[in-house]
């Protein structure tokens, strides 16, 4: 029994490490910090640190021990100030009920007492000792032992628990985020051991907000907003071609335009004038108040028709 249950775990510890593999778990950087050194296996011809994932398997197993020692999830504090982390720290507090702070850090909230969002967790999980400097800080004048994902040139002071690995690739991150989880719920009972887990590797990679988009807009369903037309509708318009199909409008088709009669306007006389005289033309009237030797009125000769 005990070499089949040794089997297993060989045969999962193989699978493990071959996952980290093809998340490039195992490059490192260039620069390298001394404490990190027991962690590398060796330097490519380019300068790049290769990382130990034997070493990396057991403080795997090593940071899961730890995390299942505490009785309340809740006191676990699992935090991510970079991107490419934020999805898988969600992810993680979902399936082991920890508590993520996925973002932004502010400051004073392991060490000041009047912020609203004050607390004392038991334990800290980081993503990147560099970028969550603030939290390492503030956990260490608090005295709460510290878990993060450190790369090689990543600085070691203040970790309780250095998870050598690969700490700047988002299938990195989100595969060591993914077997953490796992390891925790196995030592915990919820999964059995040697068993697969039911949830994909996938959901704890980073996602590009384009790419988030364009599934939505591709499945969502052109609106159909039907025929609208007058003949569809059944109207007819003014002229009453609604049932002349299109193309077949020709100028016999057209119906003929009503003849538009003429107003009935009664036929007024028209006074005769006479050119023998002054006396015969009849004076236009005045408005009352002008003089007739105003400015631009033209002087109107009396009704007598005598000028003197």
């Amino acid at each position: 029994m005990a070499t089949a249950t040794t089997q297993k775990q060989l045969s999962t510890k193989e699978a493990d490490i071959q996952m980290m593999l093809a998340a490039e778990v195992h490059l490192g950087t260039k620069n390298c910090d001394f404490q990190m050194e027991r962690y590398v296996f060796k330097r490519r011809n380019d300068g790049i640190h290769i990382i130990n994932l034997a070493k990396t398997w057991e403080k795997l197993q090593m940071a899961a021990r730890a995390i299942v020692a505490i009785e309340n999830p809740q006191d676990i504090i699992v935090q991510s100030a970079r991107p490419y982390g934020q999805r898988a720290v969600l992810k993680f507090a979902q399936y082991t009920h920890t508590h993520a702070i996925a973002g932004r850090h502010t400051p004073g909230t392991f060490t000041n007492q009047l912020q609203t969002s004050f607390s004392e967790p038991r334990l800290l999980i980081l993503t990147d000792p560099r970028t969550d400097h603030q939290p390492i800080k503030e956990a260490a004048l608090s005295n709460i032992p510290t878990i993060a994902f450190c790369d090689t040139d990543s600085p070691m002071r203040y970790v309780d628990i250095g998870i050598p690995a690969n700490n700047k690739g988002k299938h990195s991150i989100g595969c060591l985020f993914w077997l953490l989880a796992r390891m925790v719920l196995q030592m915990r009972g919820v999964i059995p051991q040697g068993h697969k887990w039911d949830v994909m590797v996938d959901l704890f990679f980073y996602r590009e907000p384009e790419e988030a988009k364009e599934p939505q807009e591709e499945e969502a369903p052109a609106p159909d907003y039907g025929d609208f037309t007058s003949a569809a509708l059944g109207v007819q318009d003014s002229w009453g071609t609604s049932n002349i199909p299109e193309g077949e409008w020709t100028m016999a088709a057209q119906p003929p335009i009503p003849a538009v009669p003429a107003a009935g306007w009664p036929a007024e006389p028209v006074p005769a004038v006479s050119t023998d005289g002054w006396e015969a033309t009849a004076a236009p009237p005045m408005a009352p108040g002008v003089s007739p030797m105003a400015p631009g009125v033209n002087p109107v000769a009396p009704p007598g028709g005598d000028w003197e």
